[in-house]
């Protein structure tokens, strides 16, 4: 005989019934479960020094620098356009967007869904390093002290002490 773990959500929610320690009944106590446990998946990036991370549900793919065809009176931030998979995508460079001032050594494109962007054209970002996808529990991310808080959508705590700064691709290309 295998044992299996029954679903009793259909009947908690008709029922009702009231949790004796909490004094919560089921549904709210599972809504408020659900919501405070993580907030989403980052795609953790670096430029300079300095980490930064972006919603994954934004990445369409992670591509080497290829070769970037220059557009004449395009803005200072926009490196030029390539031929990826076909179609024509605008590289940027955050770290102008974002107004770092240290030196940058792009090695790779964080290519983002073309529904980032108001006209839904393909972009990239030149990042120097691609780190890893987290999850970020909400009690992780803080206010950004920044001015741009469309932007920036909070600054995250490390364990180590460090910060990751969390941006909204969205609002940049908006």
């Amino acid at each position: 005989m295998i044992a299996r773990k029954a679903d009793l959500s259909p009947f908690t929610q008709q029922i009702g019934y009231e949790n004796r320690v909490t004094g919560q009944d089921s549904q709210t106590l599972t809504e408020e479960t659900t919501m405070s446990t993580t907030t989403g998946q980052v795609l953790e990036f670096t430029l300079g020094e300095e980490t930064y991370c972006v919603s994954i549900d934004y990445v369409t793919e992670i591509v080497d620098i290829n070769e970037l065809t220059a557009v004449p009176n395009s803005p200072p931030h926009v490196k030029g356009v390539m031929n990826l998979r076909g179609k024509t995508t605008s590289i940027v460079d955050p770290a102008v967007v974002f107004d770092i001032d240290e030196e940058t050594e792009p090695n790779r494109i964080i290519v983002f869904d073309s529904g980032v962007t108001e006209n839904d054209v393909a972009v990239g970002w030149l990042v120097d390093r691609v780190e890893q996808v987290v999850q970020v529990e909400e009690s992780t991310v803080d206010r950004s002290p920044a001015q741009d808080e469309q932007a920036i959508r909070g600054v995250i705590k490390q364990d180590d002490g460090s910060f990751v700064i969390w941006v909204d691709p969205g609002a940049v290309h908006s």
